[in-house]
C-alpha cells in the first residue's frame, strides 16, 4: 500500500496549487484526477471562456474599424478555426500544469478516487492508498434541472465542443454565466433569449451597473423573458427544439444551454464512509482552515461552496500548504473580493453595492461618471460606460467600486487594491488623471 503525507482529491486549481506548495515545503504528495488536469477553469471555465469572449469581440471591432480608416473587404467568422484553436491551446495549457505537478515530484494517479476512511483512499484501479492528510479539491459542475427532454439541453461544458454555432439559442439563468454566453453567441451571430425565473440578473452587482447592461443587451438585440420557467424540451425531426414555457410564450429554438448554477462533485466520492459531514447542496463543511469534521481530511475551491471562483480556490489551496505543510499558518481573507462578468460589455465591482452600504453604514455618498468612450465616439457607437464610487460618508473610505465599459476587469484590479487598502475619496482626487483613458475617470469624479 503506497503512502503519502497528502494526497489529493482533484487536479485543479485549488488542488494542483496545495499540491505543488505542499511538495516544496518537503511533503510526499500524490494527486487524484479522473478528468484532465487543470480542472474547470482551465479546461471548461475561465480560459476558454475569455478566448471565446476575444473571438465575439472582433465582430464589433472589425465593423468600427471602417470609421478609423480600415477597408476590411471581406470579413467571416468560422466558428470550427476558432473552437480547435481554443482546444488546442487548452490542450497547451495542461500539459503546463502536468509539467508544474512533475518539477515538483508530485505523483499523478490519472483516475478516480474514492475515500474508504480519515485516512486511506481507493483508486478505480483497485489500489489502496494511504495519507496522513487527504485534501479533497473535486469542484463543482453545472446544476440541471429535473424537467422533461433536459437531455436536448447542454452547459457551459458543452460550449466549447459545439460542431456549429446554433442560428438560435436559448440561455437559462441570469447570473454571469447566463450573460456572458449571451453576449459571445450574439456577436458570432446568434439570436439570444435569456430566461431568467426572476426579474433581475446579476444579483448581487450593483443595480446602476447590472441595469446599465441590460439596457445595452435589448440594444444589441437580445431578448429576455423574466420570471418564466422551463417546463419541456422536445426535440423535433428537423433537429429544432421546441420549448414549452410558463410565464412567457413558448418557444422554438436550436439550443438550450441552462446557466442556473453550479453543486458541488461529492457523489461517490466517500464521504459518507469518511465521516465527513456535508450541507444542504451536498457542499464539504469546513472551518476557517479549510478543515473538515474529521481532523486528517481538508477541502478547498468549489466543493465547499464558499465563494466559487478560481483566485479563492487557489489562495485556499496555498493557505493550507502553508498551514499544514509549512509551519507558516495563515487564512483567507473573503473581505473585499474583486470579481467581474465578461459579458459584452464587461462589467467588474469590488466592495459594497450602494444598497449594501446604505443598509449597513448609513450615510453613504456615491459618484458616478456616465460617458461614452472615445474610441465609441469616433465609431458612432452609442454605447456608455458607467464608474461608481461608493464612499462611506462618516469617514470618506471608498467602500466599492464598480464600473461597465470596455476593459473594465483589467481596470478594477488596480482599482482594488485602493478599496482593499482603505483609502480615501480624498486620496482619489489628489491623483493626477492618465489622460486620455478611460480609467481617469476614476479620480475625475466631483
Amino acid at each position: 500500500m503506497s503512502e503519502f503525507d497528502l494526497f489529493v482529491i482533484g487536479a485543479g486549481s485549488g488542488g494542483v496549487r496545495a499540491s505543488r506548495i505542499a511538495a516544496a515545503h518537503g511533503a510526499k504528495v500524490a494527486v487524484a484526477e479522473e478528468f484532465r488536469v487543470g480542472g474547470t477553469c482551465v479546461i471548461r471555465g475561465c480560459v476558454p471562456k475569455k478566448l471565446l469572449v476575444y473571438g465575439a469581440h472582433f465582430a464589433e471591432d472589425l465593423n468600427d474599424a471602417a470609421m478609423f480608416g480600415w477597408d476590411v473587404p471581406k470579413c467571416e467568422f468560422s466558428w470550427p478555426v476558432l473552437r480547435d484553436n481554443v482546444l488546442a491551446e487548452v490542450g497547451r495549457l495542461e500539459g503546463l500544469y502536468k509539467q508544474t505537478l512533475d518539477n515538483h515530484s508530485v505523483k499523478i494517479f490519472h483516475e478516480r478516487a474514492e475515500l474508504t476512511g480519515p485516512n486511506s483512499v481507493r483508486l478505480s484501479s483497485g489500489e489502496e492508498i494511504r495519507a496522513k492528510h487527504i485534501l479533497i479539491a473535486t469542484g463543482a459542475r453545472p446544476a440541471m434541472p429535473d424537467i422533461e427532454g433536459i437531455e436536448h439541453a447542454i452547459t457551459s461544458n458543452e460550449t466549447f465542443l459545439l460542431e456549429q454555432l446554433p442560428k438560435r439559442i436559448v440561455i437559462a439563468g441570469g447570473g454571469y454565466i447566463a450573460n456572458e454566453f449571451a453576449g459571445i453567441f450574439h456577436q458570432f451571430g446568434s439570436h439570444v433569449t435569456i430566461v431568467n425565473r426572476s426579474d433581475v440578473i446579476l444579483r448581487g452587482y450593483d443595480e446602476q451597473i447590472r441595469d446599465r447592461l441590460l439596457q445595452i443587451s435589448l440594444t444589441k438585440g437580445i431578448e429576455f423573458r423574466f420570471n418564466s420557467i422551463f417546463r419541456k424540451i422536445e426535440k423535433r425531426d428537423d433537429g429544432s427544439l421546441f420549448l414549452t414555457m410558463e410565464g412567457c410564450d413558448h418557444i422554438e429554438a436550436d439550443a438550450v444551454l441552462f446557466a442556473t448554477g453550479r453543486q458541488p462533485n461529492v457523489e461517490g466520492l466517500g464521504c459518507e464512509a469518511a465521516g465527513i459531514k456535508v450541507g444542504e447542496k451536498g457542499e464539504i463543511m469546513v472551518d476557517e482552515d479549510s478543515r473538515t469534521n474529521v481532523p486528517s481530511i481538508y477541502a478547498v475551491g468549489d466543493v465547499t461552496d464558499r465563494v466559487q471562483l478560481t483566485p479563492v480556490a487557489i489562495r485556499e489551496g496555498h493557505a493550507f500548504a502553508d498551514t499544514v505543510f509549512g509551519n507558516k499558518p495563515w487564512r483567507v481573507d473573503y473581505n473585499c473580493i474583486p470579481s467581474a462578468v465578461f459579458s459584452h460589455p464587461p462589467l467588474a465591482g469590488v466592495g459594497m453595492t450602494e444598497g449594501q452600504a446604505r443598509n449597513k453604514l448609513g450615510s453613504v455618498r456615491t459618484y458616478t461618471s456616465d460617458f461614452r468612450p472615445m474610441k465609441n465616439v469616433l465609431a458612432g457607437r452609442n454605447e456608455r460606460s458607467l464608474y461608481k464610487l461608493v464612499v462611506d460618508g462618516s469617514n470618506d473610505r471608498v467602500v466599492g467600486i464598480h464600473m461597465i465599459g470596455p476593459d473594465a476587469p483589467e481596470i478594477l484590479q488596480a482599482a482594488a487594491i485602493a478599496v482593499k487598502a482603505g483609502l480615501k475619496k480624498a486620496d482619489f482626487d489628489a491623483t493626477i488623471a492618465l489622460h486620455p483613458t478611460m480609467s481617469e475617470e476614476l479620480v475625475l469624479m466631483r
